[in-house]
């Protein structure tokens, strides 16, 4: 038998997964008002979004019983939503394409879920809806590292685009979290300008976390202005959605690595007091707090704090 904490998380579980299929309206044959249930909605998604795909990789895509999907695929077939093309490469299976019939099928389911997400969304204050996405994130996140194998993000050095990401996840990350002002995405925007305008390739580095292709994290390591020899790190940012990953570990490590690589003798960074997590991530790391001083930025009254690690 299950432990009691056990037994009330599953109570919770299934008492959102009530709540939520009500909403989605999926207790009934008739999804989003048209004639189609919620798994041939699927499918019709597969099929629109993923052009010559075959009954396998559906199969795969939804975790569907196979026999279930043939009959799907063949109440499409038959009613002139779809078509079977001999695949190129394999002789045995059969490319699925949409009709004009199945993609304006496609589009009017949707065209409606689009519409019951923002009727859903546009009554939720601005720091309800960060909160509620977060959350979905972390659910979807969650469940998805239950099928992975290996690690459940990547780390890449940054391209084009990444720095207009760098300062929106900085300045509305902080603003929601801990109520900063919009100096401090200035100042992101601030250092993320300066990186590009002075990189240096053998001595600096910005990393950027994905997870599924998505932007979950990111972290520099620059030049230290006024101490030669030592090197800064900055940013470092993990998105709600993408912790208890171990990803601010490993781009705390990667940055830790590169700078031994470059010849640093030490690491400084600058964060605040109140920021307890990035201090865990840190003291792991081997960095020690070596200074702090109160002051007023970004709105609040703050504590600022100095955290080296020495690297020989």
């Amino acid at each position: 038998m299950p432990d009691a904490a056990l037994a009330a998380d599953a109570a919770a579980f299934r008492q959102f997964n009530r709540m939520y299929t009500r909403f989605l309206g999926t207790l009934t044959d008739s999804f989003l008002r048209t004639e189609y249930s919620l798994a041939e909605g699927r499918v019709l998604y597969e099929l629109a979004t993923h052009p010559g795909i075959q009954a396998k990789e559906i199969c795969e895509a939804l975790g569907m019983d196979a026999g279930y999907l043939s009959r799907i695929l063949g109440k499409f077939q038959k009613t002139g939503l779809m078509t079977r093309n001999p695949s190129k490469a394999d002789n045995r299976a059969a490319d699925l394409q949409l009709t004009a019939k199945g993609r304006s099928a496609f589009r009017t389911l949707n065209t409606r879920a689009e519409k019951q997400a923002l009727a859903l969304l546009q009554n939720l204050p601005v720091a309800q809806r960060a909160q509620f996405i977060a959350a979905v994130r972390t659910i979807e996140g969650t469940v998805q590292c239950t099928h992975r194998q290996g690690p459940p993000f990547t780390l890449r050095t940054h391209r084009p685009g990444d720095m207009g990401a760098v300062v929106a996840l900085e300045g509305a990350g902080y603003v929601e979290q801990f109520g900063w002002d919009d100096t401090f995405e200035a100042l992101a925007a601030r250092i993320v300008a300066e990186f590009i305008a002075n990189f240096d390739p053998a001595r600096e580095r910005c990393w950027i976390a994905e997870i599924d292709g998505r932007h979950a994290g990111h972290i520099f390591l620059v030049r230290h202005p006024e101490q030669p020899g030592a090197a800064k790190l900055r940013l470092l940012y993990v998105d709600p959605s993408a912790r208890g990953l171990g990803l601010g570990q490993a781009l705390v490590a990667e940055c830790i690595r590169f700078a031994r690589s470059a010849g640093y003798r030490r690491i400084t960074l600058w964060t605040q007091s109140i920021l307890s997590a990035a201090h865990r991530i840190y003291q792991a790391a081997g960095f020690r707090l070596v200074r702090e001083e109160p002051h007023h930025s970004f709105g609040k009254d703050l504590v600022g704090q100095t955290w080296e690690l020495e690297l020989n």
